[in-house]
């Protein structure tokens, strides 16, 4: 078994950059339940009583062959405003574009942002897995897992977009 070892950079404008990409994170909400025809425009107007957005970002689910922004990541001006939008939509019901859904929010994690830049101090290790490793199982399992969860996503948009 081969094991490689990737070692991020750890220089002074690497750390500088982490440390702003983890600010963006702490004014950043995250939205789940939205409906497919929401805009960034929607939800730009409908935040606008918490405070600025900066940014929405909408999150593709991979799992389909065309785009549904069904989640977002939306930068407030500060970290003050994205904890007020977090507290409000958990306390009340809130809809956007009319749709007779309430929309999720909550706060960022780093994993959510697809540009994220690595940490400094992490590193990565990439190997590969004999058949005979109980890892070779695990990973069999969950690649059968994500080609069900697939074909059952692909239905279940195809019956509610009939509807």
């Amino acid at each position: 078994m081969t094991t490689i070892s990737i070692k991020s950079r750890s220089d002074k404008q690497a750390r500088k950059e982490y440390a702003e990409f983890e600010e963006k994170v702490k004014r950043t909400v995250f939205f789940s339940d939205l409906s497919p025809v929401v805009t960034s425009a929607v939800v730009s107007k409908a935040l606008d009583q918490f405070g600025d957005v900066v940014n929405v970002e909408f999150i593709s689910n991979n799992t389909l062959p065309y785009p549904v922004p069904q989640c977002a990541l939306v930068e407030m001006k500060n970290p003050k405003q994205a904890t007020a939008v977090i507290t409000d939509l958990a306390n009340y019901p809130f809809m956007m574009s009319g749709m007779p859904r309430p929309v999720r929010a909550m706060a960022a994690k780093a994993e959510m942002f697809a540009d994220r830049p690595s940490s400094p101090d992490s590193e990565i290790q990439v190997r590969w897995v004999d058949p005979s490793d109980p890892d070779f199982e695990v990973g069999k399992k969950l690649k059968q897992l994500y080609k069900k969860h697939t074909v059952q996503t692909m239905l279940l948009t195809k019956v509610n977009t009939l509807s």
